[in-house]
């Protein structure tokens, strides 16, 4: 078991102290609020998260109204009936991001979407559902069924949701790279089932949700 008193120290001093560092921590939803946020918003954020991965953030964020205009509010099944002609007419708008595969990825993942809340009785009793102690898996199911979630874009998405979840930054890697949590790159699906296990033992030992770990262990760290 590796301890967490040194990482929490060592983030609230750079932080500036213990109600600094509170005070930057994000907030989790909790799993009746998961369930109760309307698909539309899942996708909407989902298709946020797509179209913002290689472009400044708040660039993609203003154009963000209009993408909800020409999406019809990224309600998923009006999403998932758009036909090819109307996916190709976007390509003219300028007012949006004009990238071909993202915009057909709004399609796809809602027709995804859809699949998964008529299965789960909602996409977000699907995420409540899903234990965090696997999270990682949750990425690895983001990637496999949805399109444009692979890498840290799922993980990203997560938290913009609100699902508990840490992320691996730099500053997360170089953290368990100092406190011993892990050693090098992590390069694949057993890498992420090793670090699982340290942020299961430290939000054991804490009672802290997992994103409150991941960001002290970046401060921590970064």
């Amino acid at each position: 078991m590796i301890p967490f008193e040194p990482i929490l120290a060592a983030a609230e001093a750079r932080a500036g102290g213990a109600e600094a560092l509170a005070a930057r921590l994000p907030v989790p939803k909790s799993a009746d609020e998961l369930r109760a946020q309307p698909d539309d918003r899942y996708l909407s954020l989902m298709s946020l998260r797509v179209f913002s991965t290689g472009l400044k953030h708040s660039m993609v964020k203003a154009k963000w109204p209009v993408f909800e205009e020409v999406f019809m509010g990224f309600a998923p099944r009006r999403v998932r009936a758009m036909s090819d002609e109307a996916l190709e007419a976007l390509m003219s708008d300028t007012r949006i991001i004009r990238h071909w595969g993202k915009i057909k990825s709004v399609r796809a993942n809602a027709a995804t979407m859809c699949d998964i809340a008529d299965q789960a009785g909602g996409f977000g009793a699907w995420l409540a559902d899903w234990p965090g102690t696997r999270i990682v898996d949750l990425w690895a199911e983001l990637a496999t069924r949805f399109s444009q979630l692979g890498g840290g874009s799922g993980p990203y998405f997560l938290r913009m949701a609100g699902k508990d979840t840490f992320v691996l930054t730099g500053d997360v890697v170089r953290g368990l790279n100092r406190y011993g949590g892990f050693d090098g790159a992590l390069k694949g699906k057993r890498d992420r089932a090793r670090v699982q296990e340290v942020f299961n033992q430290w939000a054991a030992a804490t009672g802290r949700p997992l994103s409150h770990l991941s960001m002290i262990l970046a401060l921590s760290a970064g």
